[in-house]
């Protein structure tokens, strides 16, 4: 990924492919994990184990360099897998942080509404 944002208008045939090929291995391993965790019905904080919330925490960092890859393509064309690369990778990590506490039996931690409980 780095490669391909480092330099503008290089051939990215190669990066593009291998971009594809880990952005279709994310999605089978998401789909995987989601079937065994079950649909998602409310909205989930960051939390859990120790390894799920070092997990959230590289999601959001993977977030935020999506905000400046997204801000580089509005200046400059970017390649357009890289971009599909960066979000998916932020939801595996979502998802992998739900599977850790998952297979730990530690639950989900579920945003309520103040004054809900």
């Amino acid at each position: 990924l780095g490669g391909i944002l480092c330099v503008p208008g290089a051939d990215e045939t190669a990066f593009t492919k291998l971009l594809e090929a880990r952005i279709g291995t994310m999605e089978k391993t998401m789909d995987a994990w989601m079937d065994i965790q079950g649909p998602l019905k409310e909205f989930i904080l960051p939390g859990g184990t120790p390894v799920a919330a070092t997990l959230h925490q590289a999601r959001c960092l993977v977030r935020r360099a999506e905000q400046y890859v997204v801000a580089l393509h509005r200046s400059e064309p970017v390649n357009a897998a890289a971009l599909v690369y960066i979000n998916r990778l932020s939801d595996l990590l979502f998802v992998m942080a739900r599977e850790v506490n998952r297979r730990v039996g530690v639950p989900d931690v579920v945003w309520k509404p103040a004054g809900k409980s």
